[in-house]
């Protein structure tokens, strides 16, 4: 089996690195990789009767909202980043207040703007590390899938189209309901959790993806000994658990992960890859 992506290009760019390989090559091989995911992300997301990824998302998202400009409704989402902090600054002034944090994340429909516009890719390729994620588990054994913090649920729906039994998890019920409206709009099953009146099941889960979420969490420890219990021995949590300080993202409130890498360790979950070339991601496994 080929290797991943990142290790990929790895070891294409240390071909650029000995002189073996020209930039301008090695940068269209590059390209052709990550149009592939592109690819992957866009039949999955937009579907084979709308071809254009930002057209599908915007139009799916107008619909939900019932708001018939479109136009006007990309143009909210690319501002919406203000709105977000603002909202934030006016909801949470102690970032340690669970109840305030989980108040924000219920609440505020520009979270929703911000995550769909975040999966065009028209400012930004790294929601492509949900397909990275699938490549990964389908070199792994089982089918049972959780995407904790899983947002709009776009990972669950990329999972359930590859074969994958999915359920989403997230405390935001906004943004649960309008998952549980993107699944059945495309016939798909679904296990939705309110993570904050639900708790995960235990030793249900082959594989789980944290993508983004752990800087946003009041308490990624306890978060850990979640997702731990609730994968199945011999399972894999895949995540990025890093951020730096974003004066345009207050609600980044997690920078040193040293407790989070303690604790996955406290319950024997390994680190069996890593990437160090795209976007930084970790695979851990749960011992069997």
């Amino acid at each position: 089996m080929s290797k991943l992506v990142p290790d990929r290009l790895k070891d294409l760019w240390s071909r650029v690195d000995s002189g073996q390989l020209s930039r301008d090559a090695a940068q269209q091989q590059q390209d052709t990789l990550l149009a592939e995911y592109r690819e992957v992300w866009t039949q999955a997301l937009a579907g084979p009767d709308m071809r254009n990824l930002k057209e599908a998302l915007m139009t799916e998202l107008a619909a939900y909202l019932g708001t018939p400009d479109v136009t006007a409704l990309e143009a909210r989402c690319r501002l919406v980043g203000e709105q977000l902090k603002g909202d934030w600054e006016g909801m949470v002034t102690d970032p340690r207040d669970r109840g305030a944090v989980e108040r924000f994340y219920a609440r505020s429909e520009g979270y929703l703007l911000d995550l769909m516009w975040w999966h065009t890719l028209e400012d930004d390729a790294s929601p492509l590390a949900y397909v990275l994620a699938l490549d990964f588990a389908r070199r792994c054994s089982g089918h049972s899938y959780l995407d904790f913090g899983g947002g709009v649920g776009a990972g669950a729906i990329l999972f359930a189209r590859h074969g994958y039994a999915v359920a989403h998890a997230d405390i935001s019920s906004t943004l649960v309901d309008f998952s549980k409206w993107r699944f059945a709009r495309r016939q798909l099953s679904v296990t939705t959790i309110d993570l904050t009146t639900e708790g995960l099941p235990r030793d249900s889960f082959d594989f789980i993806t944290a993508m983004d979420v752990f800087e946003h969490l009041v308490d990624p420890v306890a978060a850990v000994d979640r997702l731990a219990a609730a994968l199945k021995p011999g399972g894999y949590l895949f995540g990025r658990f890093a951020a730096d300080p974003d004066p345009t993202r207050p609600q980044h409130i997690v920078f040193d992960f040293t407790p989070t890498f303690q604790r996955l360790a406290f319950h024997g979950l390994t680190e069996v890859w890593k990437d160090v070339w795209l976007w930084g991601h970790q695979a851990f496994q749960k011992p069997r």
